[in-house]
């Protein structure tokens, strides 16, 4: 991974960070981060959301990573979530700062947590769901070898709109 960045649990000490990126965001987080945004826009509201991402990750129901840049400031996210122990399946979800797209880091970012899936927690199959007019998200799944599955019509609802038909993007654990 760059120098640049490190991948690490949210700490209690993230929330101004967390907040202060998820809101100056607000515009580009809003469509399809809806949920993780609305959680985050104050700083005691993003104190709760890590209190209750450390729960989730200790009851291995969801894990949250933060994006780091090299000062140790919060610049994203990558979300492993929708977890399913019995068939080894899960989700991948991530955001980034604006202001460090386009640099690859979410890509390293889901290439590593997509390794710590399969080789640690020993999931088989990941999947990324994205509309066709993410293309940076697009480009990430695309860029770290999952490959598109299908088109769920309808499967995701933004604020504000009708729902939208999503693309699945997959990649299978190879041993």
């Amino acid at each position: 991974m760059s120098e640049l960045v490190k991948i690490n649990y949210l700490k209690e000490t993230d929330a101004e960070d967390l907040c202060c990126m998820m809101t100056s965001n607000a515009d580009i987080f809003n469509r399809f981060f809806t949920k993780t945004l609305s959680q985050n826009k104050s700083v005691e509201s993003s104190r709760l959301y890590i209190a209750k991402k450390a729960k989730e990750i200790e009851r291995r129901l969801e894990f949250t990573y933060a994006i780091r840049h090299k000062d140790n400031r919060v610049i994203g996210l990558v979300i492993l979530k929708d977890i399913h122990w019995d068939t080894g399946a899960g989700e991948l979800a991530y955001c980034l700062d604006k202001h460090h797209q386009g640099k690859g880091i979410v890509s390293q970012s889901v290439k590593n947590i997509s390794e710590l899936a399969f080789e640690k927690l020993k999931l088989k199959k990941l999947k990324i769901f994205a509309h066709k007019s993410n293309i940076a998200s697009i480009k990430v799944a695309e860029k770290t070898g999952f490959h598109w599955a299908q088109t769920v019509s309808k499967a995701y609802q933004p604020p504000n709109e009708d729902s939208l038909d999503m693309e699945i993007y997959e990649l299978d654990y190879e041993r």
